[in-house]
């Protein structure tokens, strides 16, 4: 088997490529064994070196430790991801507990910390560059967070913790991706009202991929639920939809995620009670930006006043425009988008079905790789041909103004059963220059509905957003250029990490932008110039239901990990108590609910973080200024400064330091309200 393992060989295939053609489900299991197995044995070598410790023997041969694991783990979390199968479900749910198990084995080595540490101990004594003196510190604090300066009752107890949680957040994981893969809603003709020619196309066709030809299928995924809620005249199967959609992960059932929630919350305060915090929500923002629960919430009451106060004007004037229709309805959270599309259209004559033909995905791809040329010089050349993991995936070789390589972008579009809900950036590959330069392979994926073969996919202006959004992480990983892999692409504090994916987003509205790639799919024409107005216009509409749809996500996942969580504890209730405290209408929603936050409860990564976005948000908002303020949405000096402090940097910097070095100061809350309509 080893021998015939194509995960355990470095690739031969174009770009470096994983051969996605020769991988089978039982590759896995012996090619991470065999990679943990050797990074182990390169742990050991470094914590038994009889040399003193330096910099090159101790944390630089660290950073060269475990390279076949992260190829294996690139490879199988990617497609465990987005093209899974009970069999890779299967391996998923026993190799999270194992790595969790191999990371403590590593994080928790007595004789390795201590090299580590008595670096970090004379750091200033060892004149090392900036880049290395970042990689030194944020090493030994990762090891402290793990607890390698615990006793060994403590240690082990961590360790059973870690173990746990990665089992328990996997399980989390895969329940929502089953309730969202086995709902599906069927139409009939009749159902159909309200609905454009576009998203009936599309319904037919999931409907008849899923065994149902000659009828419309809507799904979980958002751009297909949304635009259903938005379009369809249909009350009771709005509510249908919207039922199912706002219930994923507390269906009853093998797919219930309620008691994992507990589960996963008070292993979670234990771990932080065993660091030393009073909470987890202070263990987890003591590595962040914001670095204090407090400082979240100050944030957080900054936007939502305002938010809330828009809101409630935002639901008045449905209710409104519901009593002109002469229904009697009082305007609940299935009705908010159908009803808000309605006023958009009569206060700016704006609709979804009138703008979705300018949004063609192809032309809002060319957009976004347009922007990364104007800005930062690069080119996008589709490469055909390439054996990769499926038919739908797009490869693009990057390269720079001199024709250098930079990066294998891959694009992953289109929504599919075996696909994870949302949209993310990753990668196969990440880069580094430590003993090689190292150029990574960068895959963005989203969940857009499919169009029939051979016509034109068409987005909604928020589907357009994401896409945007999307590119701006994948250009954080592409454009990444420093040395240790530890602060490469990505790697930066989780309230930072949003600043280059929203920020990028502001480009997608720019006239220039709309004027060359928004054309109509039929007939090619461009936007008119008074429907680009209209938008232009339109930018802070309903912009109380998202900030306040948002904020209260972020909102309970605080409280959540700030609070003592006991044998009492129920998710429900606790999520109802916490919107109580903040006054939530009933109209309104959290983006995410408890049961399906999979930010919060599928991994570690936005626990006690989905304020990120929001914190984020005040940077970019700020840092899309400096552009405007220089008259120019393209100026070269700021794009230089932009790639240099923020796109390639990586997380060689503290975060803020990053960002004064792009923009000279940091931001205030301000230019965030501005751009939502809440400041003048």
């Amino acid at each position: 088997m080893t021998t015939e393992n194509p995960l355990l060989f470095a690739s031969t295939e174009a770009f470096g490529l994983p051969a996605f053609g020769a991988l089978k489900a039982e590759h896995y299991r012996p090619a991470f064994a065999a990679a943990m197995a050797e990074n182990l044995a390169e742990i050991a070598c470094i914590a038994d070196d009889p040399a003193p410790p330096d910099f090159e023997n101790t944390i630089a041969a660290l950073e060269r430790s475990g390279r076949l694991l992260a190829r294996v783990g690139g490879v199988f979390w990617n497609l465990a991801a987005t093209d899974t199968t009970p069999e890779l479900q299967e391996i998923e749910r026993d190799i999270s507990g194992a790595l969790a198990r191999h990371e403590n084995e590593i994080l928790l080595n007595a004789a390795l910390f201590s090299r580590v540490d008595a670096l970090h101990a004379r750091r200033d004594a060892l004149a090392l560059t900036e880049e290395q003196a970042r990689v030194l510190e944020l090493t030994h604090k990762r090891f402290l967070r793990a607890g390698a300066e615990l006793d060994e009752t403590a240690k082990r107890r961590m360790a059973e913790i870690s173990e746990r949680l990665a089992n328990l957040t996997t399980s989390f994981a895969q329940n929502v991706l089953a309730d969202e893969a086995d709902y599906l809603l069927l139409l009939e003709e009749s159902d159909l009202d309200g609905l454009s020619e576009d998203f009936r196309a599309s319904a037919a066709q999931v409907a008849q991929e899923r065994g149902a030809p000659g009828k419309y299928g809507v799904t979980l995924a958002r751009s297909s639920v949304e635009i259903f809620l938005q379009s369809s005249t249909r009350r009771d199967l709005r509510e249908t939809a919207f039922r199912a959609w706002a219930s994923r992960g507390e269906t009853g059932g093998a797919t219930d995620n309620r008691a994992l929630i507990a589960e996963i919350l008070r292993l979670r305060e234990e771990r932080a009670r065993l660091n030393g915090f009073a909470n987890f929500a202070a263990y987890k923002l003591d590595d962040t930006m914001a670095k204090t629960p407090t400082a979240v919430r100050e944030l957080l009451d900054r936007v939502w006043a305002p938010a809330l106060a828009a809101a409630k004007a935002e639901r008045d004037d449905l209710q409104a425009l519901a009593e002109r229709d002469g229904a009697n309805v009082a305007i609940g959270a299935a009705d908010w988008r159908h009803y808000a599309e309605r006023v958009r259209k009569e206060r700016y004559d704006l609709d979804q079905a009138e703008l979705r033909p300018y949004f063609q995905l192809d032309q809002m791809i060319a957009a976004a790789f347009h922007v990364a040329k104007r800005l930062f010089g690069l080119s996008f050349v589709e490469v055909e041909g390439l054996d990769l993991y499926h038919p739908s995936v797009r490869a693009f070789d990057v390269r720079d103004a001199k024709g250098e390589h930079v990066a294998l972008f891959l694009g992953d579009y289109f929504a599919r059963p075996s696909k994870r809900g949302g949209a993310w950036m990753s990668e196969f590959r990440g880069q580094e220059n430590l003993d090689e330069r190292i150029r990574p392979i960068i895959v963005n994926v989203l969940n857009f509905s499919r169009a029939p073969d051979g016509a034109p996919t068409l987005l909604s202006l928020d589907d357009a957003r994401t896409l945007f959004h999307e590119f701006g992480h994948a250009l954080h990983g592409m454009l990444s250029d420093v040395t240790y892999p530890l602060v490469a692409g990505t790697n930066v504090a989780r309230d930072f990490v949003e600043l280059p994916s929203q920020l990028y987003e502001h480009w997608l509205l720019e006239p220039e932008i709309l004027r060359g790639f928004a054309r109509h799919a039929e007939t090619g024409a461009p936007m008119p110039e008074e429907l680009l107005e209209r938008i232009q216009k339109s930018r802070h509409f309903n912009q109380g239901f998202a900030s306040v749809e948002f904020c209260a996500s972020a909102y309970v996942d605080l409280d959540l990990h700030e609070s003592a969580i006991d044998e009492s504890f129920n998710a429900l209730r606790f999520e109802r108590e916490s919107l109580a405290r903040i006054s939530m209408p009933e109209e309104i929603i959290m983006r995410h609910r408890t049961p399906h936050f999979t930010h919060v409860f599928a991994g570690d990564g936005y626990s006690a973080g989905y304020y990120s976005y929001l914190w984020a948000e005040t940077l970019d908002a700020d840092a899309y200024e400096a552009f405007l303020e220089a008259g120019d949405p393209f100026a070269p000096d700021i794009a230089e400064r932009l790639r240099r402090h923020i796109y390639a940097a990586g997380g060689t910097q503290d975060p803020a330091d990053a960002y004064v070095a792009f923009r000279g100061r940091m931001p205030n809350v301000d230019a965030l309200l501005r751009q939502r309509g809440f400041a003048r």
